[in-house]
């Protein structure tokens, strides 16, 4: 049985992740208000129950001015795994403020029997392990770092994206539009009409994007997996509903929440 979450708390969730997602339905149906926040990579970001905002919000000194001015008494970061420096700024800026923080991650990837995997440090690693004949590259990382690929444009890379990018983003490449989650019978599919003989992506972990290292595994093609980047020390739940009970017993500490 849940605690229930005293009042009054205003929360702010650094979204992005189906995690995220999951949290703001959670919050939406026990009543708790939160404001969702997305960081604006997307062009049509998924619809929230909650009030959302998009776009940065000026480092660590705007974060707190945003906490202060808009009376935050908890934050979530849901933000995906890879985007450090949102966590680091969240860090900080709640110390600042004296803001209680909490992440909502989800646990990486871990190599299973079948899998033919060669881990690399970061995209720099992953760039300079494509050097060699051309190949036919299945870019599973969204749209940030893909110009980094252009130092290697020998291969032909299949890229999944929710947006469609203005120009073709690397020389010799092909754009699907789609956004998951996603299942092991669709990405078997796409990467044998694609005739793919080697997946590119990052350890996000989560169910969302695992279906193409499932299809990976099925069809015996090698991973090029990136490693997360280590995140700032933080509280770390794993559960959306984790996060709701620990709303329910932390209190801001400069405010007196009445219970």
């Amino acid at each position: 049985m849940s605690i229930p979450i005293p009042t009054p708390t205003v929360v702010l969730i650094l979204g992005g992740t189906s995690e995220a997602s999951a949290l703001a339905v959670l919050m939406a149906k026990a009543g708790v208000k939160a404001v969702f926040s997305y960081a604006g990579r997307v062009g049509t970001p998924r619809a929230q129950p909650l009030p959302t905002r998009i776009g940065g919000f000026g480092g660590v000194t705007g974060l707190v001015r945003y906490l202060q001015d808009h009376a935050i008494t908890h934050v979530v970061d849901a933000t995906h795994p890879f985007a450090t420096g949102m966590s680091r700024n969240a860090v900080d800026a709640c110390a600042k403020a004296g803001v209680p923080l909490v992440a909502l991650t989800r646990p990486a990837w871990q190599v299973e029997k079948g899998d033919q995997w060669r881990k690399v440090a970061d995209i720099n690693a992953a760039v300079k392990a494509l050097d060699g004949p051309p190949r036919r590259v299945f870019l599973a990382l969204g749209r940030m770092h893909l110009a980094a690929f252009a130092a290697r444009p020998l291969h032909h890379y299949l890229l999944r994206l929710v947006d469609r990018p203005q120009a073709a983003p690397l020389p010799d490449c092909h754009v699907i539009l789609a956004r998951g989650p996603f299942d092991q019978a669709g990405d078997i599919a796409l990467l044998q009409d694609h005739n793919i003989d080697l997946i590119v992506c990052k350890n996000s972990g989560g169910e969302g994007a695992k279906a193409k290292l499932v299809a990976a595994r099925a069809l015996h093609l090698p991973v090029l997996m990136i490693a997360r980047p280590i995140p700032p020390e933080c509280l770390e739940y794993h559960q959306p509903q984790q996060v709701l009970d620990w709303l329910a017993r932390v209190r801001h500490p400069g405010t007196d929440l009445g219970v």
